[in-house]
């Protein structure tokens, strides 16, 4: 983990409310993975916690994150130009880690959960995976991504909520339509809580034994598991640092 000052290379729209940000790094940084994410300030001093976001692709010289403009630090994020500088806590959080057995992975995405899921798909190109992948959006202004997910999927999946693009349904329930089909060897979801708890129970209902990893997304504060903004519950009573101990955890234990 390293605090550096990075430099913005590009940063555009790529959705309705939604941005995609590539910033140059000053020195090389280990530790880089799929799953893992930042704390980048928005290079305001009136808001002094900066903002955590999952790592979408990057290089031995480059980070691009995406993210979606919901307040008004993101908002001043959003409006920040090439050759702007920024403070970065990278790499953080544990990511996702896929064992040489699971060749067969589906990935149920939701909404901005596209983003750590694109980090997925383009650590292990080449690896001989068979990706496929159930994506929904609430309508066809939000849909993005959809080139990196063909790319690299066996199947595709992209749905919405109104029917605006592609099926009228969600990810969770595309994915089980298709179960029989994908026949994963592991499950990789990241969403929205509502669909988290959908594919938890759904997983549950049909006694499907695959492991399923979630990556979840919380509010945070210092993004090292000091300040204790980001605690969750676990299924055996404890708690846990979403920032430290996740963001990634086994489904079952946790309580969504």
């Amino acid at each position: 983990m390293k605090d550096l000052r990075v430099t913005v290379l590009s940063n555009a729209p790529i959705a309705a409310g939604v941005n995609q940000m590539t910033f140059s790094l000053p020195e090389r940084v280990e530790g880089l993975r799929c799953g893992r994410f930042v704390n980048l300030s928005v290079g305001d001093g009136a808001h002094l916690l900066r903002r955590p976001i999952a790592i979408c692709e990057y290089t031995d010289a480059t980070v691009t994150i995406c993210y979606q403009i919901k307040g008004a630090g993101t908002k001043l994020l959003s409006q920040k130009k090439a050759g702007d500088e920024l403070t970065c806590v990278l790499p953080l959080g544990n990511g996702f880690v896929l064992r040489e057995e699971e060749r067969r992975v589906a990935l149920v995405v939701g909404g901005v959960g596209v983003f750590p899921m694109i980090s997925v798909l383009k650590e292990y190109a080449g690896t001989g995976r068979a990706f496929c992948s159930y994506i929904g959006f609430r309508n066809a202004a939000s849909v993005c991504g959809e080139k990196a997910f063909r790319a690299e999927s066996e199947r595709v999946s992209l749905v919405t909520d109104d029917g605006s693009f592609g099926e009228k349904t969600n990810a969770v329930a595309a994915f089980f339509a298709d179960f029989d089909k994908a026949k994963p060897d592991v499950i990789l979801s990241c969403g929205p809580a509502p669909m988290l708890r959908a594919l938890k129970a759904g997983l549950a209902e049909r006694g499907v034994k695959v492991p399923c990893y979630v990556s979840l997304e919380e509010r945070m504060g210092c993004g090292v598991g000091a300040c204790l903004v980001c605690v969750c519950d676990l299924a055996n009573g404890a708690r846990a640092r979403v920032c430290k101990d996740g963001p990634v955890f086994e489904i079952g234990e946790v309580t969504l």
